[in-house]
């Protein structure tokens, strides 16, 4: 969809634009797609460590916001093809459960693409729940590979 890693770094500046303060960035990883549409490019995969004062929800309105200002169709297949897809996988110590937002993500420790730039960025991370992320990754799963296809964000 575009300009993949170019739709990162946007979503990077639209989220300080809006006062979302972007402390890091894992390097960007490649994985091929997951779900029920795989006939598409492979998807591009990224962490960022955030400072914010928003409550969750408030969070989740700015991410999915700015996934529409970078052409997301809100209509789309959940994983078809898209500019940029941006999920709020983990705050700290906190647990959070609502219908529209789970933290720590539910998918977070079933997800290789997902596990490994957050271990990129803190190699001792444990979930508000007590799980622990590279525990996780180290257990084979079918069909995630991921490889670094580029240097961090910024």
């Amino acid at each position: 969809m575009g300009d993949r890693r170019g739709n990162m770094e946007e979503g990077i500046r639209l989220l300080r634009e809006r006062g979302v303060e972007v402390e890091a960035s894992s390097s960007v990883w490649e994985t091929e797609p997951v779900g029920e549409i795989l006939d598409q490019p492979d998807f591009f995969n990224a962490c960022v460590t955030v400072n914010t004062a928003l409550e969750p929800e408030d969070l989740l309105d700015i991410v999915k916001q700015i996934e529409l200002d970078l052409g997301r169709d809100p209509n789309g297949p959940r994983h078809g093809p898209r500019p940029l897809d941006i999920d709020v996988l983990h705050l700290g110590d906190l647990v959070f459960s609502s219908e529209r937002l789970d933290i720590p993500h539910r998918e977070v420790l079933s997800r290789r693409f997902v596990m490994a730039p957050m271990l990129e960025l803190d190699p001792d991370l444990v979930t508000a729940k007590g799980e622990s992320v590279a525990q996780a990754f180290a257990i084979p799963r079918e069909n995630q590979d991921v490889r670094v296809a580029g240097p961090p964000l910024f």
